[in-house]
């Protein structure tokens, strides 16, 4: 093969936890009799909630393909590239096993929201029934350098006031804010969807709409924008970047004689799947890789009417759901193919590629 799938999985394969039926077929298309898959693929989610294996064992379970970890990349994944944090003792945000990501990913010092509520007990007092009875804080004695972002949280108050202390207070919360500490210590944020599809009729709110939250709130106290260092997750460049190194180390493993030339991104959001696909002139120019993208209409993007003959046809939002940070242009909103959903996907590539398995 000289071309690779890059698959979305909310919205794609599942809804919430519900298997979507296709998938399954999809993927008895993607494998040979001994379980080997005939292109390489790569599984692209927006989550970061677990460790890549445990994501791997449950593509396996849900799609009857032995899936590694090596196939898998959370919205995280890129953070491994971030040695120049690996040491400092970094505050971690979200949900799951968030201490047992960050050291996967190289952190030798992650400390959690609950861990820092712990230590300064009279910053979070939004919930009355969670204040401290005693007015006694055992404050850190170290600086808290970077901030990370994997996720939404799920208490927002909490997350939201710590985070913002840590901030202005350029990583020493319980201390007064100084303001004037501008830029502000470093933010390194993964997963910008402002929503995601589950099994409820309406997409529900994702980390994107928390980020939302905490950069309204960092700039009305201080006039001005919160900074990220990194924007991680679709549809940042980086994560393409590394998602395309994951491809062509597959095909190398295989011993493909083939070079890639053509990824296939199957989503299901305009604004994530589809959007920014520009990464690809920033490639190496040994790979010389074009992307291309094919929309289903099992997620977010659920069109009540039949599927567009002509794809051409503009389908740009009104309103802009991509992170505040990436320019709106309604050509990056354009996909390539529409498909009714990802069996339909895999049908397609495969008859532009000719490629019968």
């Amino acid at each position: 093969p000289s071309f690779g799938f890059l698959f979305d999985i909310d919205g794609v394969l599942v809804r919430g936890k519900t298997p979507i039926p296709a998938a399954k077929t999809a993927f008895q298309k993607l494998v040979n009799s001994q379980g080997q898959f005939v292109v390489p693929v790569v599984f692209v989610t927006n989550a970061g909630n677990c460790l890549r294996q445990e994501k791997a064992d449950q593509l396996s379970q849900l799609l009857g393909v032995p899936i590694s970890q090596d196939q898998v990349m959370m919205s995280h994944s890129p953070l491994r590239m971030f040695k120049r944090y690996h040491d400092k003792c970094v505050l971690v945000s979200g949900q799951g096993p968030l201490l047992d990501i960050a050291q996967d990913l190289g952190f030798c010092q992650p400390i959690t929201i609950e861990t820092l509520r712990e230590k300064h007990p009279l910053l979070d007092v939004v919930d009355h029934d969670r204040r401290p009875n005693v007015l006694v804080s055992v404050y850190l004695c170290f600086q808290v350098l970077p901030v990370v972002l994997f996720g939404e949280p799920v208490r927002w108050e909490t997350n939201l006031q710590l985070i913002i202390d840590v901030l202005l207070t350029s990583g020493y919360p319980g201390n007064p804010y100084h303001r004037e500490n501008y830029p502000h210590i470093p933010v390194l944020a993964c997963n910008m969807d402002l929503m995601w599809v589950a099994e409820a009729q309406s997409p529900r709110f994702g980390h994107g709409t928390f980020m939302v939250c905490l950069e309204n709130i960092y700039k009305k106290i201080t006039g001005k924008d919160l900074k990220y260092e990194a924007l991680m997750g679709k549809p940042s460049k980086v994560t393409y970047q590394y998602a395309e190194y994951l491809i062509r180390a597959q095909a190398a493993e295989r011993q493909w004689q083939h070079p890639i030339h053509t990824l296939y991104a199957i989503g299901d959001n305009l604004m994530t799947d589809v959007y920014d696909n520009s990464w690809e002139n920033e490639l190496a120019s040994a790979a010389a890789a074009h992307c291309r993208s094919v929309l289903v209409c099992t997620g977010v993007y659920n069109p009540h009417t039949e599927v567009p003959l002509d794809t051409s046809a503009s389908i740009a939002e009104t309103v802009f759901h991509g992170h505040r940070d990436f320019r709106f242009e309604p050509g990056l909103v354009e996909p390539d193919h529409i498909v009714p959903d990802v069996d339909a996907a895999v049908d397609l590539v495969f008859q532009l590629e000719n490629f019968a398995p």
